[in-house]
């Protein structure tokens, strides 16, 4: 069987950061041959970021369908949203839960001081506090769950360009994951940004794969239609060392890659 290709992190002109059609990304899924695409606006309600009051749920849903419409017996195509800090946005999260995304990824992007890794880094936060602030937020997001898929996990390292963890915390988190049938994103954008690994690489997949987790979504994180699907030959390759098991969603539901 020929091995699908599939970007589950995809940002449109419905994200702040990125002034791309649906469209313009699926003619490119077809030209690349991208068997599975979804879409996964920014929802940020955080004041202090910079796509704060951008994201209008109305309007994604409405250009979904337009694509679907046009392209669904091409591509299979989904829905999604990346919410960011779901747990400080419960009540809000539970709202959007209600309406018809296929998948709801759930990032942490602000901790310490509310303030985005680069700005640690422009004020002297060292490597091992933002790390300790990190992993202790990431733990609230996921006994806060409500989501499908952990996005970036590592991302503080797409700034500070290494990794610090405690292998105890770290297996604790996954196992709530695993408990709550949250999967793990392996993000390929880092590649973009001159790193040699993905968010996760080989460090914290080996735990989550000895804490019994198996399902990984490829998400490229694309901002422009040059960067749908890549990195994922470097990620799925990690799937096959680990032997994990990549996924999609549809309806909140994982399916087989």
């Amino acid at each position: 069987m020929t091995e699908r290709i599939c970007d589950m992190h995809v940002h449109t002109r419905n994200s702040c950061d990125s002034p791309v059609s649906m469209e313009v990304y699926c003619l490119r899924a077809i030209e690349k041959g991208v068997d599975i695409l979804c879409f996964t606006d920014h929802l940020d309600l955080n004041p202090v970021d910079e796509c704060y009051g951008h994201y209008v749920a109305e309007k994604q849903f409405r250009e979904f369908e337009e694509v679907k419409e046009k392209y669904g017996n091409r591509l299979t195509l989904m829905c999604g949203i990346e919410f960011g800090d779901p747990h400080i946005y419960r009540d809000i999260l539970a709202e959007h839960s209600k309406l018809d995304y296929d998948f709801i990824l759930g990032p942490v992007h602000f901790w310490y001081e509310n303030l985005y890794p680069n700005r640690m880094m422009e004020i002297g936060i060292t490597t091992e506090v933002c790390y300790e602030y990190y992993w202790n937020e990431v733990r609230l997001v996921i006994e806060a769950g409500g989501f499908d898929c952990l996005g970036h996990m590592d991302f503080p390292k797409r700034y500070y360009l290494e990794l610090k963890f405690d292998p105890d915390k770290i297996a604790a988190i996954f196992k709530e994951m695993i408990r709550k049938n949250i999967s793990l994103e392996i993000n390929t954008s880092s590649l973009r940004y001159g790193l040699t690994e993905t968010l996760p690489d080989k460090d914290l997949l080996a735990v989550y794969k000895d804490c019994g987790g198996s399902f990984i979504t490829i998400g490229s994180d694309a901002h422009k239609p040059e960067h749908l699907a890549s990195g994922r030959e470097y990620a799925r390759g990690l799937i096959d060392y680990f032997g994990l098991t990549e996924v999609y969603y549809r309806g909140r539901v994982p399916h087989l890659v």
